[in-house]
């Protein structure tokens, strides 16, 4: 039987493979990595910098040695360069050896998605970061880090880790002050990470709030939050270039390394490094010669299955769309539950059992220093509008606990609706005490098209340190149902 070839040693990819190899474990199963790290937890890279992570291996879930005790055959640094579909065959392309044609029965392309630089000029100068990576995530610890507390060994990333690029960046002098660029998840979740190391931070957004897919309420929460804590905000400030001084005193290697940063209004601010956080593509290049259709978001099109337009090839993660709950139609929301999800289900598809990978809604927690915000849903007016609904809001206000129990806090939400029909469409929340899990009780209704009124009588847990009789998200119902 010709083996089921996976493209990608990640999320989407090895839980396909894994799953797989579960249900049929006689079916040969080879996993193709470009790089070495495999299968790690992307979301947890900021708080790596900051250190409260203290291990690159803290951030493992399935290691090489874990994978082949489940039969996968899997093979980091090869590089797969060209895919032939009527051949069923895949290129490929090891560090060290000669070139293969690889055939295969099934194929899963999982190859993720990249960080996004253009336009900013500059951004590929020594001390200017992406993160997008663990080496990423191990070049800004040891750059921002004391020369004596951070080197390739006390990182702990064995033979997986840069360790030039890490050596590098540990001999630099400590920064002072650093510009984030981008004031989406990871540039509001590195801002908390620069702090912790006592830079001074610049945070620049070309629109005027932060976190635009969180909505205004949670945007202003966030921004208050961040300026208490130090960060100076620079909102509807679009950065132009990234400048370098050449010979520059951290330039250990002759590289050009960051000394400015400018922005299209003329403004100029000196720094010691930089981190470009303006989002990321999804990684299609492999499949541009091939049949396999993209979506109208530049991801590549797929069925409830997974299923491309070729077949016998299927696609997931961050490469690949999904069907909005909301909507019905396919949308690229790219988070980490759903390539897991859908990786898993195309796993048990090809094990012969059709699973559906199931829809999205966004839904997305965010940490901002002490504030805890989630989002699900649609939440902008203006998208509800043009995918067909009459969209009517609330927001309010309300304690966490009952009022006479320690540590209640403010918790805001805002509710999202369809005026004609009540029906749920999205919503937000923003609070410091465990306001962001609640976001959760709303995704669970986008997934059973709940009505606002279905809502309101939901059967909610009470107890005093934990909720008050009327959770905050039942209190939301409450008045949007009302306007309703």
């Amino acid at each position: 039987m010709d083996p089921f070839v996976v493209v990608g040693g990640d999320a989407a990819g090895l839980s396909a493979a894994s799953k797989l190899k579960r249900e049929r474990p006689e079916r040969d199963v080879v996993v193709f990595e470009k790089g070495r790290w495999v299968s790690y937890a992307h979301c947890g890279t900021p708080y790596f910098v900051k250190g409260e992570v203290s291990s690159l291996t803290d951030l493992l879930s399935l290691s090489p040695e874990e994978a082949a005790e489940r039969g996968i055959d899997l093979r980091r640094e090869h590089e797969v360069v060209a895919v032939d579909t009527d051949a069923q065959t895949v290129t490929v392309d090891p560090r060290d050896g000669e070139r293969f044609d690889q055939p295969y029965g099934d194929l899963l392309v999982a190859t993720g998605a990249r960080a996004t630089t253009a336009p900013i000029e500059g951004s590929d100068l020594a001390g200017a970061f992406t993160l997008h990576g663990l080496d990423d995530a191990a070049a800004i610890r040891a750059a921002v880090e004391p020369p004596a507390e951070t080197g390739p060994d006390e990182l702990d990333g064995g033979d997986n880790l840069d360790r030039e690029r890490v050596a590098r960046y540990a001999a630099w002098d400590p920064p002072e002050t650093v510009a984030i660029v981008g004031g989406g998840y990871v540039g509001v979740e590195m801002a908390e990470a620069f702090a912790s190391h006592e830079l001074d931070v610049h945070l620049f957004q070309r629109g005027d709030r932060l976190v635009p897919p969180f909505g205004e309420a949670v945007a202003e929460a966030v921004e208050s939050e961040l300026r208490e804590q130090g960060i100076a905000l620079h909102l509807g400030e679009e950065v132009a270039r990234i400048e370098s001084e050449t010979g520059a005193q951290r330039s250990a290697s002759g590289d050009d390394t960051v000394d400015q940063l400018v922005c299209g209004s003329g403004s100029s601010l000196d720094i010691d490094c930089a981190l470009v956080g303006i989002g990321i593509q999804p990684n299609t290049t492999l499949i541009e010669d091939t049949p396999v259709e993209l979506g109208e978001s530049g991801a590549i099109a797929v069925d409830e299955y997974g299923r491309t337009s070729v077949e016998g090839v299927y696609a997931a993660g961050d490469v690949a769309e999904m069907c909005h709950a909301i909507t019905g139609e396919p949308d690229w929301v790219p988070l980490g539950l759903t390539a897991n999800r859908a990786g898993r289900a195309i796993g048990q598809t090809v094990a012969g059992e059709p699973e559906p990978v199931g829809d999205i809604a966004g839904t997305a927690v965010l940490k901002a220093f002490e504030q805890e915000c989630g989002r699900t849903g649609i939440v902008d007016e203006d998208r509800a509008r043009e995918a067909g609904f009459d969209p009517v809001s609330e927001t309010i206000t309300t304690r966490s606990r009952s009022g006479y129990y320690p540590g209640a806090a403010e918790t805001t939400v805002t509710l999202v609706a369809d005026r004609d029909s009540g029906r749920l469409l999205g919503g937000t929340i923003v609070g410091t005490d465990r306001a962001a899990i609640r976001i959760d009780i709303l995704a669970m209704g986008l997934e059973q098209d709940a009505t606002v009124a279905d809502l309101e009588r939901a059967d909610l847990a009470y107890a005093p340190p934990f909720a008050p009789v009327w959770d905050p998200v039942l209190t939301a119902a409450k008045v949007l149902r009302a306007q309703l």
